[in-house]
């Protein structure tokens, strides 16, 4: 018997989301599947940071799957206790999944912009995927769907994944908003084996519990779990966004100096009122990529820490 635990969130003040949609699919899928007596869906909306960890001690599901927004490098967007959006980074899940790793076969990120939380999580779980961009509801319930009745069939994981993006295509929906599909390095082609004999043996309460109490201690407790892979990654990345940006900052520069310098030399008052805001579009740019350049640095400079110190 193999269990889904879906988690969906869809906070207040946010664009909406048609996630209830996207799970009656998946259960209707699932319900007419060959298989069908061997899954059982489990569901927890308006989903709190708290209940992840909550569902995971009761539920012990194999497969997880997120239905919410996501944000990139700040994480997914789970609720707080007053329906207003929680982030939640890579991080701080791939610790959470790192204690459950010999459980869950397979987590589903189904929010935007979540190949960053995938990539972490995918150190400790066979297979998880994300999204690299982002994904309208569409795309999103028909990849899901094609997904889930590929399992409900019997298929192995990577081939439900490729049903689902072929399901994606046969929609009319472009490539650009497929999702990713991430693998545990160094792991063996493994059927997802509808039959059981690929069950683990639950958690037990005593150390669940533990982890439990564990997880909320701290932010940065949560944050030591990390890989360092992972955070290896992030780094180059955000060095080489930090190249590209200066870059394109000193060029605008170069391009300002010009501009200010045509003043002088510019008759027609239609000109000049044009050359001024053209000047003020490209201040406000500048500025931009210096708050870019700063929350850069700090991130790096966090990050450089944080490797040092594992």
């Amino acid at each position: 018997m193999q269990t889904i635990l879906i988690l969906a969130a869809n906070p207040k003040g946010i664009t909406p989301l048609r996630l209830d949609e996207q799970v009656r699919e998946i259960d209707a899928g699932l319900q007419r599947a060959r298989h069908r007596e061997q899954f059982v869906l489990e569901q927890k909306w308006a989903v709190r940071p708290r209940d992840i960890q909550r569902a995971m001690l009761d539920i012990n599901p194999q497969i997880v799957h997120f239905s919410g927004h996501g944000t990139g490098d700040e994480g997914l967007v789970f609720e707080d206790e007053t329906g207003s959006a929680r982030l939640v980074d890579g991080e701080a899940l791939a610790g959470l999944f790192q204690l459950f790793a010999d459980q869950v076969e397979c987590v589903v990120l189904n929010g935007c912009y979540s190949e960053i939380q995938a990539e972490a999580i995918s150190q400790y779980v066979n297979y998880v995927i994300g999204m690299k961009k982002a994904i309208g509801d569409k795309a999103a319930i028909e990849f899901a769907v094609g997904f889930y009745d590929a399992l409900g069939s019997g298929k192995p994981v990577e081939f439900a994944y490729k049903f689902g993006c072929a399901a994606i295509r046969l929609a009319g929906i472009t490539e650009q908003f497929f999702p990713i599909l991430k693998k545990k390095p160094n792991i063996e082609e493994t059927i997802f084996n509808i039959s059981g004999s690929k069950e683990q043996p639950p958690v037990s309460n005593e150390s669940a519990f533990q982890a439990f109490q564990q997880l909320n201690k701290s932010d940065i407790d949560t944050r030591i779990l990390a890989v360092s892979p992972f955070k290896q990654k992030q780094l180059t990345r955000f060095k080489e966004d930090y190249s590209s940006i200066e870059i394109r900052r000193h060029e605008l520069l170069k391009k300002l100096h010009e501009l200010e310098g045509d003043r002088d030399y510019t008759a027609s008052s239609t000109q000049r009122i044009e050359l001024e805001r053209q000047i003020i579009r490209d201040k406000e740019k500048l500025k931009d990529y210096e708050t870019q350049l700063e929350s850069l640095e700090q991130k790096i400079e966090l990050l450089e820490s944080q490797l040092q110190g594992l």
